[in-house]
This record gives structure tokens, C-alpha cells and sequence, in this order.
């Protein structure tokens, strides 16, 4: 008897991303994604909310949207309203905020609310890899504009609206990732916040505005959002839970004006975001947020420390970065010869996994020997061991750092 199996292969329609990969778990030293320190999680007080909450509101779960409408639990709407103002500047109510499954669906509902195949976009050169894997399964043209030590230059900025304008191109959103960016952790300044909104009227182009890593800031201090600075209705500001409290929460949100955002709640088909997250999380960051960030901070700023540390031993001058504001990520750049995307490959073989700079670039060539570390998962001697480790690596597959490059201290800008 032949056991003969479906075949699906021809029924599958033309522009799916490829098959996704088995889970085979983490690595033994993981420096990927957007992990987060398992101990900075407050576990007690999460078990404390869900069981407050659950205890007063429990029944409402019976109710697509708690019964506060498909925008999201008013609790937690109402909540970051307050911290936006707080925290960021920004002028907004609980009906401007529309609750989303993690700041990945937040990307996908303003790219499907804006963008068609053949569109163009601008981005910063070096960004959040989920933006651009997003921007190029939809067939969207990209135009990658240089950052420095104070996020988007403005300059080349200028350089490309002008020049796409000149070929009858409107770019549809400037993307930018201005507090904290990922992942070079650079703060935007004001005046070039200033800069930045000036260009989007003179070009007539909205600014969408990643809010994602802004809580994680070393001295607690950020400017003002650029949502905050605008009066016109011209930016669209996403931020999330994943990196303040936790990834596996998958609660974020979206603050835009009424004419968009009931755009994309129209997009958002999946009856609601997760709503017990959303119960639990207005039950503990009311008490809670504005305590528990500073201190995941300093706990993320001591692997940072350590990061830096075992860098300096174990690659010394070899391994160039600067210290970033804020955040879980370093940006490492090797020396040119280093293979980014072959050092991934050995180095996963080795049990150590990193992000190749190339994923993360929309300049394969200038990222090519550049790295992205997130520190905030690893335990401090996880940190220690996988940098000696991938050091090896890297050693064995372009020789460097030379032995005797320990010796040296990295200078960091």
C-alpha cells in the first residue's frame, strides 16, 4: 500500500516569504532579538494584577473587547495616554491609541493602511530588520538615508526628498527610529526633531515614528516625541510592552489621528488584541511602571558594562562601537574582511548566535562586517563566555582579533 501525502506546493499562491524554520530552540549563548532579562520580569506583581483583575473583571472576557470597544481595554488605553504625556510630551486621549498584538502588527497595519507594491518609502540606513523584511515582501522601494551619533542626518535627508521630488517620487512615510534607535541606541536631538518635522510639511510627507525602546534610556531623560512636537496630525507614533516589561506579553499601540487609525482598525481582523495581557498589564503598570523601569534599566545597563568589558578582552581594537543611550542592543563593527553573514553561520555551529549587520541595513556592503548584540538575555557569565567564545570563532574563520589584541583597550566615543 503506498502512503502517498498531500501535496500542497502547487496550490500555494506567487510572493510568500519562504517556509519558516523548525524551532530547535535557543543557542547556549543567545545575543539574538529583542529577548529580555528573565529576571528583570515582575513576576509577583504580574500574579498579583492577574489575580486582582481577574477576580473584579473577570466575567468581562465574555465580551469581545471587555466590553471598552475594539480599540482595546480602556484601563490600559487610559493608562498610556497618562504616560505619554508623562514620559514623552504627547497630547492624546484613550480614543487615539488603538491597542495591537506587539509592535510587529502595529508595523503591518500602518504599511497595509499606506503602501501598495511600487510605493517608496524612507528609512533609516541601519533599522529594526522586521521593517524591512515587511517593506520588501510587499514589493515597496526603500530609500536608506545615513544616521550618525544623533540618529537620522538630516542632510542626506534633505538630499533624497529633493531628489526623489525632482522624479516626481512623494515618498509615503519617512520610518525613523528617533529614541533609542535600534540599532545604533542614538537619541534623536531636539533641534534636529525640529529639522525633521520641518522637512516632512515642506515635502507634504508623514513620519512614522517607532516609540518601541524609548523607556529604556540610561539617565531616565528623553525628548520630546516627535509626535509631541507636531501640530499638524503628521506623525504616527507606535511604541510597546515587549522591551519595558515583557516580549512574550505581545501588547503594543498605535497613537494616530482619527482619519488613519480607523483605517487600520478596519485592517485589524483578528477580533481584538490578546485581552487578558491587556487586563493584567493596566492592573500592574498603574502601581508599578514608573518603578520598574528605572531599576530593568540599571540592571540592563550592568550587562551592558559587561558586554563592553569582554569586547575590549577579548577583541580589543578589532571590535569598534560606541556606547549607546539606551536599550538591549550593541552595534559592533568588525574589521572589513570579517563576513558578517559567515561569522553568523560559524558561530551558530560554536553554539553562539548573533544578528549579522547585513539583515539589519538597507547597505548590504557598508554592514557587511557589523554585528548586533543583545545583551539583555544572557546572565552576565553567559555574556562573558559567549563573547571569548565567538572571539574564537572569528579567530578561527578570518583571524581575528590576533592574540595579542587583548592587550589593547577599546576607546569608545
Amino acid at each position: 500500500m503506498t502512503n502517498l501525502r498531500f501535496d500542497y506546493a502547487p496550490l500555494l499562491p506567487a510572493g510568500l516569504p519562504a517556509p519558516a524554520a523548525k524551532w530547535a530552540g535557543l543557542a547556549k549563548y543567545s545575543f539574538i532579538g529583542g529577548n529580555n532579562d528573565p529576571d528583570q520580569v515582575p513576576v509577583e506583581s504580574l500574579t498579583a494584577a492577574a489575580t486582582a483583575v481577574m477576580t473584579r473583571e473577570g466575567r468581562t472576557l465574555a465580551t469581545y473587547g471587555l466590553a471598552s470597544g475594539p480599540q482595546g481595554y480602556l484601563p490600559l488605553r487610559d493608562f498610556i495616554a497618562g504616560k505619554l504625556k508623562h514620559d514623552a510630551g504627547m497630547t492624546c486621549g484613550a480614543d487615539d491609541i488603538l491597542i495591537v498584538s506587539g509592535s510587529l502588527q502595529a508595523l503591518d497595519l500602518v504599511n497595509h493602511s499606506l503602501l501598495a507594491a511600487g510605493d517608496t518609502v524612507i528609512i533609516e540606513r541601519d533599522t529594526y530588520q522586521g521593517a524591512l523584511t515587511r517593506l520588501a515582501r510587499m514589493g515597496v522601494n526603500v530609500v536608506g538615508i545615513p544616521l550618525d551619533d544623533g540618529g537620522l542626518r538630516m542632510d542626506a535627508l534633505a538630499e533624497a526628498l529633493a531628489d526623489l521630488k525632482g522624479r516626481g517620487i512623494t515618498p509615503k512615510y519617512i520610518y525613523t527610529i528617533p529614541t533609542v534607535q535600534n540599532p545604533t541606541g542614538t537619541i534623536m536631538p531636539v533641534a534636529r526633531r525640529r529639522e525633521l518635522l520641518a522637512l516632512s510639511a515642506q515635502y507634504g510627507v508623514p513620519i512614522f515614528e517607532d516609540d518601541c525602546y524609548a523607556d529604556l534610556i540610561w539617565n531616565g531623560e528623553r525628548p520630546p516625541a516627535l509626535h509631541a512636537m507636531d501640530t499638524t496630525g503628521a506623525v504616527i507614533h507606535i511604541g510597546s510592552f515587549s522591551k519595558s516589561v515583557a516580549p512574550a506579553l505581545r501588547v503594543g499601540y498605535i497613537v494616530a489621528p482619527w482619519e488613519i487609525l480607523s483605517r487600520m482598525l478596519a485592517l485589524k481582523t483578528d477580533a481584538g488584541s490578546g485581552a487578558l495581557e491587556q487586563m493584567v498589564l493596566a492592573e500592574y503598570c498603574v502601581p508599578h511602571f514608573a518603578t520598574h523601569v528605572p531599576k530593568a534599566t540599571r540592571g540592563l545597563r550592568a550587562k551592558l558594562e559587561t558586554l563592553m568589558a569582554a569586547l575590549d578582552e577579548q577583541f580589543g581594537t578589532a571590535a569598534e562601537f560606541d556606547d549607546p543611550r539606551g536599550g538591549i542592543f550593541l552595534w559592533i563593527k568588525l574589521p572589513d574582511h570579517v563576513d558578517a553573514m559567515r561569522l553568523y553561520q560559524a558561530a551558530l555551529k560554536a553554539g553562539v548566535a548573533i544578528n549579522p549587520g547585513p539583515e539589519w541595513s538597507t547597505d548590504k556592503a557598508y554592514a557587511g562586517s557589523r554585528i548586533r548584540l543583545c545583551f539583555a538575555s544572557p546572565s552576565h557569565d553567559e555574556i562573558r563566555e559567549g563573547v571569548a567564545l565567538l572571539a574564537d570563532v572569528c579567530r578561527q574563520e578570518f583571524g581575528v582579533p590576533e592574540r595579542s589584541a587583548n592587550v589593547e583597550k577599546h576607546a569608545r566615543g
